[in-house]
């Protein structure tokens, strides 16, 4: 499958997280408040870039990811897609045309992984060029044609089948398992040539729920300044400042109002396949001092998450 990497990131909140968001996104990660669809009036959207938006908090019980949304590089790619997809027994849902313009895109399909994770396949999302206006001084994102940055969830679960379904199925490259312990895989969409992974799914027995989301800045300036404001603020934090083993970039994390991190990067080069799986003897190179629980209250036991 032609995919180009992560699109957007849906998400449920309950009223009292929403309120949060909407100070938290422009004042401390820079996002810019998004247009709300009409027929989805309850719910929050932001931009990074000159999408319509990358994110959406709908109202909800409880907080926790709702949708993952990929972006196919255009309708004939997406029409291959969903042939494969249905070739291979995978039952899809084609969404309407109320949920087109709510996600803001020509078509696009759902349809969910073998560990039960919601995805959603789309080509052609509404944009304007230079349209993006930071919620504070800010350098912006590095996302438009690349993706939006990249996802790690927790799954109770991590059957062959997962692998099988990334791979062989949706066409992602298999990076390797990093430095992390226990079972872990990252992988990336077919076109991403820029970044080393766009998804990660890492064991938690019992687990479920999203461990961190990274987005890519451009400059060091955003990353400190960011790291500035969170210290300020007294925001908890997950990781100190620090450079990863396997990736030229230096980063931070942090929890947010929905209980799971950002990880806030920077490329201090561009990023480059090794040509060969790596295996790091440690996480990082310098920095990242684990100074909070690696994984946040938006991960959370499958028992709680049953009826949802």
């Amino acid at each position: 499958m032609d995919i180009i990497g992560l699109g957007y990131l849906g998400f449920e909140a309950t009223p009292a997280t929403l309120d949060q968001w909407r100070s938290y996104g422009p004042e401390v990660m820079g996002f810019q408040l998004g247009a709300v669809p009409a027929n989805d009036p309850e719910s929050l959207y932001f931009k990074i870039d000159d999408r319509r938006n990358r994110f959406a908090f709908h109202p909800g019980r409880i907080d926790r990811l709702a949708y993952i949304g990929w972006e196919a590089r255009g309708r004939m790619e997406f029409v291959a897609a969903v042939e494969k997809f249905r070739a291979a027994s995978i039952e899809v849902t084609v969404g309407d045309a109320a949920l087109c313009e709510q996600r803001g895109v020509k078509e696009l399909i759902r349809f969910k992984d073998p560990v039960g994770y919601q995805h959603e396949l789309y080509y052609s999302q509404k944009w304007t060029p230079k349209s993006f206006v930071p919620g504070r001084p800010h350098g912006g994102f590095v996302a438009n044609a690349r993706g939006m940055g990249h996802l790690v969830v927790i799954t109770p679960e991590y059957p062959p089948e997962l692998e099988s379904f990334l791979i062989d199925l949706m066409g992602f490259k298999w990076y390797g398992a990093g430095a992390g312990k226990g079972k872990t895989g990252f992988f990336r969409a077919k076109l991403n040539e820029s970044t080393s992974h766009d998804i990660a799914f890492g064991f938690g027995a019992g687990k479920r729920g999203v461990q961190h989301v990274g987005l890519f800045v451009k400059s060091v300036q955003d990353v400190g300044q960011t790291y500035d404001i969170v210290r300020k603020r007294n925001l908890p934090m997950m990781m100190t400042l620090g450079q990863h083993t396997q990736d030229p970039h230096m980063s931070f994390y942090h929890f947010n109002p929905s209980g799971f991190a950002f990880e806030t990067i920077v490329e201090l080069e561009p990023w480059h396949n090794d040509g060969f799986e790596l295996n790091p003897e440690k996480m990082s190179t310098w920095g990242h001092e684990l100074v909070g629980p690696i994984l946040g209250p938006s991960v959370r036991n499958v028992e709680e998450l049953k009826d949802f």
